[in-house]
């Protein structure tokens, strides 16, 4: 069974919702090569790729974003496939 979320938020800036601001779109894909296709065939058919190129993230998820004609934030990603470790600096004050 695969888990399906929903999330619905106010921006975090405060502004009102729009295409472009509050919102991304995400779709999970199996593998890089659905994601690269699928990055492939919405530039085709006007899309604006941005941020960077495809690509592998430190996690392991390959990731592709853009927008759509109507200016809506789209990415498309696989699952993490490496666990990432926080590291947490202290200080102490002295």
């Amino acid at each position: 069974m695969v888990a399906v979320q929903l999330l619905i938020t106010k921006p975090i800036d405060g502004n009102p919702a729009t295409a472009a601001n509050g919102g991304t779109i995400g779709i999970a894909a199996a593998i890089r090569y659905q994601v690269l296709a699928w990055h492939k065939a919405s530039n085709t058919h006007g899309g604006t790729a941005i941020k960077s190129p495809p690509s592998e993230r430190p996690n392991g998820a390959f990731v592709a974003f853009l927008r759509d004609p109507d200016g809506n934030r789209l990415t498309a990603r696989t699952q993490p496939t490496r666990r990432m470790s926080r590291v947490i600096e202290r200080t102490s004050s002295a």
